[in-house]
C-alpha cells in the first residue's frame, strides 16, 4: 500500500543525500539517482523538498514518468486529491468478460453481430481513440476484441512506451520484445489469414483461435503504433507482415511446416526482399537474377536489395527474382535463408523508422535449393500483388494511428501550455487545428474499417481485384492525414517539436517517420493512379456502364 507523507515531511527532505520532491501529488525519493539524472543533479537540488511537476512536464512526457515511476515512487501527499492521480495512457479495462456463445447462425457471422455498444475503454478524449472505445455502437466489435485491446495496451504501456524513445536512439528494439511477441501468440494472427494454431506453442489468450478475425488482426498493429514509433512498429512487425504471409499461402507443406513454427514463436525472423535499387514500385523490372542449375535442383541467385525492413536481423528472406524473361511473367519468389554462403547485409540509415532495422543486401552466387520455391516459377508476380494489400493496410493501420497519436499529444499539451494568458486549448486557431485533424483521421479510419469488412468476406484472389483500387486510394489518403496531423501537431508544439525527446518528443519522432509511409509500399503518386486505372478495369469487367 502507498505510504501517505505530509508536506512537511516532504520538506524535510530536501539535501543532497536525502532529496525528495513532488510530481502530480506522488512523491518521489531521487537521492541516487541524481547524478544519473540528464539534466545533472542539481536541477533536481533545486526542487529538493518541494513540488517540482510544473517543472517536471516543462521538460518530459508521460514516457517518462511511467518509465521511473515503479523506481523511484515512495509514496503520495495527504493532500492529494484523487481526481488528480496521474492517469496511464488508458483508464484500467474492465476485466476481459468470456466470448460469447455463438448464435443460432453461422460462427463467421456471429462474429461480427454486436448489438450493446461495449464499455469505455481509454482516457476518452475524443477522436484520440476509434468510435467504439468509447460507447459508440458498431457492427465489427465484440467482447473478444475488447478482451485483445485491454491485453495488449496493458503490454504496450509497462513493457514498451516508457522505452520506445531510448530503442529508438539506440537503433535497435530488444530481441525479447520480438520474443514475447511470439509468446504472446500475436505473430500467429499478423498473416492475414486465419490464426495459425498449428504452429505455435502458446496460441492466443484472450480471443479463441477460431474467432479471430481481420478486427482482431488491425487491433494489434493499432495498438503497438500508440507507442508513436514507426521504428518499433516495423521492427517487431513490419518485415514479418510481409515477408511471412507468401511463404504460409504458397509455400510448399514441407517447407512451411519446417520454417514457420520458429518464425510464428519469435524464434527465427524473416522479411521481403523485392526493392531494389533501380527497381521500387516498378516490381515487374526487377534484375535480381535466378538461374536453375543443370540438375535442376538449386538456383544460383545474384542481386541486390535495398530498403529491406528488418533485413540485418532476419533468418529468411522472401526475395523477388528474376529466373524467366523481361516484364512480371518471368518473377519468382525464391525463400533464401541466411546460412545460405554468399548473403550479406548492412544496416542502411535512414531519414525515420530508425530501430526498423532498414538494410541493403547482396546476393553472390547464392544457392537455393528448387524446394524453396514459393509459388509457381515465373508466376511470383501475382503472388506479390495479392501480398500488397495486406501489406498497404498495414500501413494505413499504423499511418490513422500516428495521425490519432498527434491529434491526442496536441490536445493532452493544448490543455497544458498557457500563452497570452490561455491556455492554447482556448485559442479558436488551435482548436480548428484540432479539428481538421480529427476531421482527416475519422473519415479514413471508417473507410478503413469497410475496407477490413470486405477483406473479411471476400477470398484473397476477389480481394486483390475487386479492393486493390481502393485499398492504394486509402493508402495515399492515410499517408496523406498522417504528414497533416504530424505537421499541425508539430505547429502546436512549436520548440518543443523540434528538439528530441521531452514533451513533443514523440511528434518529432513521427514527423521524421512520415517519408517512410508516403514513399513504401507504393509511392502516393503511384497509389492515386493506380486507383483509379484498377477500379475503372474492374468496374468495366463487372458491367460498368458509361
Amino acid at each position: 500500500m502507498s505510504k501517505i507523507f505530509t508536506q512537511a515531511d516532504v520538506s524535510s527532505h530536501s539535501k543532497p543525500d536525502s532529496l525528495w520532491i513532488v510530481i502530480d501529488g506522488d512523491v518521489y525519493d531521487v537521492t541516487k539517482f541524481a547524478d544519473d539524472h540528464p539534466g545533472g543533479k542539481k536541477i533536481l537540488q533545486r526542487v529538493g523538498g518541494k513540488d517540482a511537476s510544473k517543472q517536471f512536464w516543462k521538460y518530459h512526457n508521460e514516457g517518462i514518468l511511467k518509465k521511473y515511476q515503479g523506481k523511484l515512487q515512495i509514496g503520495s501527499l495527504d493532500s492529494k486529491p484523487k481526481a488528480a492521480a496521474p492517469a496511464p495512457a488508458a483508464a484500467p479495462a474492465p476485466a476481459p468478460k468470456a466470448a460469447p456463445k455463438p448464435k443460432a447462425s453461422t460462427a463467421s457471422s456471429s462474429s461480427h453481430e454486436q448489438s450493446e455498444a461495449l464499455e469505455p475503454f481509454g482516457q476518452l478524449i475524443p477522436f484520440a481513440d476509434p468510435s467504439w472505445y468509447q460507447s459508440y455502437h458498431s457492427p465489427y466489435y465484440n467482447e473478444t476484441h475488447a478482451a485483445l485491446r485491454a491485453e495488449i495496451r496493458e503490454w504496450v504501456e509497462t513493457a514498451i512506451d516508457p522505452y520506445v524513445t531510448e530503442w529508438d536512439e539506440k537503433k535497435e528494439v530488444p530481441a525479447e520484445i520480438y520474443k514475447e511477441m511470439g509468446k504472446r501468440g500475436y505473430l500467429a494472427g499478423l498473416l492475414g489469414t486465419k490464426y495459425q494454431s498449428n504452429y505455435v506453442e502458446n496460441p492466443i489468450k484472450s480471443v479463441p483461435a477460431e474467432k479471430w478475425d481481420l478486427f482482431h488482426e488491425m487491433l494489434v498493429t493499432d495498438e503497438l503504433s500508440r507507442t508513436g514509433s514507426g521504428g518499433f512498429v516495423w521492427n517487431v512487425i513490419g518485415g514479418f507482415g510481409i515477408g511471412c504471409p507468401p511463404l504460409v499461402k504458397f509455400g510448399k507443406k514441407p517447407l512451411v511446416d519446417r520454417i514457420l513454427p520458429g518464425i510464428l514463436n519469435g524464434d527465427k525472423r524473416i522479411c521481403l526482399a523485392i526493392t531494389e535499387p533501380d527497381a521500387g514500385s516498378d516490381v515487374a523490372n526487377l534484375t535480381c537474377e535466378a538461374k536453375l542449375t543443370e540438375d535442376g535442383k538449386h538456383y544460383i541467385v545474384n542481386g541486390e536489395k535495398k530498403w529491406i525492413t528488418n533485413g540485418i536481423w532476419s533468418d529468411y528472406f522472401t526475395t523477388a527474382v528474376r529466373t524467366g524473361g523481361p516484364g512480371m511473367n518471368g518473377v519468382s519468389l525464391l525463400l533464401i535463408e541466411r546460412d545460405f554462403p554468399g548473403v550479406s547485409t548492412r544496416r542502411m540509415d535512414c531519414q525515420g523508422v530508425w530501430s526498423s532495422g532498414t538494410t541493403y543486401i547482396t546476393f553472390e552466387d547464392v544457392k537455393v535449393p528448387v524446394e524453396n520455391l514459393i509459388g509457381k516459377e515465373n508466376q511470383g508476380f501475382r503472388v506479390i500483388m495479392t501480398n500488397f494489400n495486406h501489406e498497404r493496410i498495414g500501413i494505413i493501420i499504423q499511418c490513422l494511428r500516428f495521425s490519432r497519436v498527434c491529434y491526442e499529444e496536441s490536445v493532452k499539451y493544448a490543455n497544458k501550455r498557457r500563452t497570452f494568458g490561455k491556455k492554447l486549448i482556448e485559442h479558436p486557431v488551435i482548436r480548428l487545428k484540432l479539428a481538421h485533424m480529427a476531421r482527416q483521421i475519422e473519415a479514413s479510419y471508417n473507410w478503413l474499417e469497410n475496407l477490413i469488412y470486405q477483406c473479411e468476406k471476400m477470398g484473397d484472389t476477389e480481394a486483390m481485384l475487386r479492393l486493390g483500387g481502393a485499398i492504394a486510394s486509402l493508402k495515399a489518403q492515410a499517408t496523406v492525414t498522417f504528414e497533416f496531423c504530424a505537421r499541425e501537431a508539430s505547429q502546436i508544439f512549436g520548440g518543443l517539436s523540434y528538439s528530441r525527446g521531452g514533451q513533443g518528443g514523440k511528434v518529432e519522432r513521427l514527423y521524421r517517420d512520415v517519408r517512410a509511409y508516403a514513399i513504401p509500399g507504393g509511392s502516393e503518386e503511384i497509389m492515386l493512379d493506380l486507383s483509379i486505372r484498377q477500379s475503372l478495369r474492374v468496374s468495366k469487367m463487372t458491367g460498368m456502364k458509361l
